[in-house]
């Protein structure tokens, strides 16, 4: 009998957990959808196909990295120059991986692995205001609905963009191109109101990508552009720090 308690109490807070977690992740998968089809239609008229545009939502869960490949397939980058570039781009994804596997100190090593794999820009925030989690009862499943909420909702997404992208007229989707401009556009603002050589640097990243493309292909002049722009913010932002 008080076995049967116990399962029932892990049961229960099992399921608080898993709720809570959905219910952190439901503005996340507001926020996602949107883009995601977006980026479906982008890349089905960018000559992708329904499942090569739904698979590199499954195994690269990136956005910024996948509207940036379907664009360089688009134009048609070499897959050496697309691989460097978005590698590059989604470096900091090794970061934000460690700094929570460290935060969720009280889980084990063989959930925080695959966890980890989940993590974007927008999990990882909300994941780290709920550190407390990992230390309560069955709090893996917390982190593990929050993860799968954002998760499942941009392969969806991807996935009915893409099956829109043959019905959507070309010129409405060369338009909703521009929101992930302005995505980029309402991230660096405030980054720049806060620090001006955050501005410099995407200048900077601009310019050169700007120069590049006049003697290399595209898709090298988008690596040579990230890779100095991270060089410059680096030395920067190290001298602040000094």
């Amino acid at each position: 009998m008080p076995s049967n308690v116990m399962q029932n109490t892990h049961r229960s807070t099992r399921l608080i957990m898993i709720q809570k977690g959905i219910s952190k992740g439901l503005p996340i998968m507001m926020g996602y959808l949107p883009v995601a089809i977006t980026y479906g239609v982008l890349a089905k008229q960018a000559g992708m196909s329904l499942f090569e545009l739904t698979l590199m939502s499954v195994l690269v869960f990136a956005g910024a990295s996948q509207f940036m490949g379907a664009g360089m397939i688009a134009i048609g980058t070499g897959a050496i120059e697309i691989i460097i570039a978005t590698f590059v781009l989604n470096f900091r994804h090794f970061v934000m991986s460690l700094s929570f596997m460290n935060r969720l100190r009280g889980i084990g090593l063989n959930w925080k692995v695959p966890l980890s794999l989940g993590i974007t820009d927008e999990l990882f925030t909300v994941a780290s205001i709920h550190s407390d989690e990992a230390k309560q009862d069955k709090g893996v499943y917390f982190y593990t609905a929050l993860i799968l909420t954002g998760y499942f909702s941009w392969v969806f997404g991807s996935f009915l963009g893409g099956v829109l992208g043959d019905v959507i007229p070309e010129a409405l989707s060369q338009s909703m191109g521009v929101a992930l401009y302005a995505m980029f556009i309402g991230l660096l603002i405030p980054s720049v109101k806060k620090e001006l050589k955050f501005g410099m640097i995407a200048i900077i990243a601009m310019l050169t990508n700007a120069i590049f493309s006049q003697f290399l292909d595209v898709g090298w002049a988008i690596v040579v552009g990230t890779l100095v722009g991270g060089a410059t913010g680096i030395f920067l932002l190290k001298e602040d720090k000094a």
